[in-house]
């Protein structure tokens, strides 16, 4: 039995949810959603919650059941409230700039890393050294965090590097003479 499954997902006001032709789709005031349904899944919209439940008794279907019911969890907090993620750049020179539909990144190399903003996500540099990633789909505003991280990794010892918001960095001390 899954616990986070047996939970039923409330709808806030201004949203709406509907279940058809094998997808789930989810509106509210930032956007639309939609996600195809599994097999062994059953969805029932209701007055103001959503229910997931496995569709028959078998392995595959305790197994998606939790998951599911996550997924469809991310649609409607998506489209009512959005997700964000804020990164911090630490470095000597290491700065971050954001221009329309491309972010500018100076991180210590011979050359600047230019990255193309995903549709959906919105990027804003409040500073040179802070980068706040939004939108309303949970997955693309993670992956775009972890591609722009992905360039230089915070390091142990002086922690320079882009780290994201409240993330630990375990400090090694130098060597010793």
């Amino acid at each position: 039995m899954s616990r986070t499954g047996k939970k039923p997902i409330t709808v806030p006001a201004g949203v709406t949810a509907s279940v058809e032709g094998g997808q789930i789709s989810v509106k509210g005031p930032k956007g639309t959603l939609t996600m195809p349904t599994a097999d062994d899944i059953s969805y029932e919209v209701g007055d103001g919650t959503i229910t997931v439940k496995p569709a028959n008794d078998t392995k595959r279907a305790k197994a998606f059941w939790g998951m599911q019911r996550t997924l469809v969890q991310n649609l409607v907090t998506g489209v009512s409230e959005g997700f964000s993620k804020k990164l911090l750049i630490t470095g000597v020179g290491y700065r971050a700039n954001a221009q329309g539909k491309k972010l500018k990144l100076q991180l210590g190399y011979s050359h600047d890393v230019d990255l193309d903003v995903p549709e959906g996500v919105e990027v804003k540099t409040p500073d040179q050294t802070t980068v706040e990633i939004s939108g309303n789909d949970k997955q693309k505003v993670g992956q775009f965090a972890a591609e722009i991280r992905r360039w230089r990794k915070p390091e142990p010892y002086k922690g320079k590097g882009i780290k994201y918001e409240g993330e630990f960095i375990f400090r090694k001390e130098g060597k010793k003479k």
